[in-house]
């Protein structure tokens, strides 16, 4: 498990912020793990290239470049990293009732399996890599309000907690905010 110093900004794992968002009635969210947001952690002019391989070389997988679906929705069975590899955006995180983010090139986000997301707006040159846990799928994509089902509460309950961090690897602050990977 890997970071390489070129391209990951170290000072950024403890600039971490944290975000709760609870059951809103139409997005679930995550009432046990924040998601974890990280200003400026990949450095200037990284590839998406660059990105994915940096995910996989911390065990994760299904990794992805595109856009952030401009509907609301989560997802019920897999955690998921987010980072911005051009441009901008604004990004709604935790649902209807969720906050209102600009994300820019070099931003991370880590996402609780649960937490509604949707984009907003982006510039022209927008992309973002996501990536998940090994253990989990590549994110059953739930429309919200209209797709969700109360079974996914307890399944977002029961999804374990990565053994490493997408970005900063095994001792990042994934593990740290989140626990250990349970048994």
């Amino acid at each position: 498990m890997t970071t390489d110093p070129a391209l990951v900004h170290q000072d950024a794992a403890t600039a971490a912020r944290t975000l709760n968002f609870t059951d809103d009635g139409v997005t679930p969210n995550n009432p046990d793990l924040p998601v974890l947001f990280f200003p400026d952690a990949i450095a200037d002019g990284a590839s998406s290239d660059q990105i994915e391989a940096l995910y996989r070389s911390n065990g994760w997988h299904g990794t992805w470049t595109a856009t952030v679906f401009d509907y609301e929705h989560y997802h019920p069975d897999a955690h998921e990293v987010l980072t911005v590899a051009s441009g901008s955006a604004s990004l709604r995180i935790g649902g209807r009732s969720g906050k209102v983010m600009a994300v820019n090139a070099g931003d991370v986000l880590i996402l609780p399996g649960g937490i509604g997301h949707m984009r907003l707006d982006q510039t022209d040159d927008f992309a973002i890599c996501g990536g998940y846990p090994p253990d989990q799928p590549h994110g059953t994509i739930i429309r919200a309000p209209d797709e969700r089902n109360e079974d996914h509460i307890a399944q977002i309950a029961a999804l374990s907690r990565p053994e490493s961090d997408p970005v900063f690897g095994e001792d990042g602050p994934l593990v740290v905010l989140w626990g250990r990977a349970r048994e």
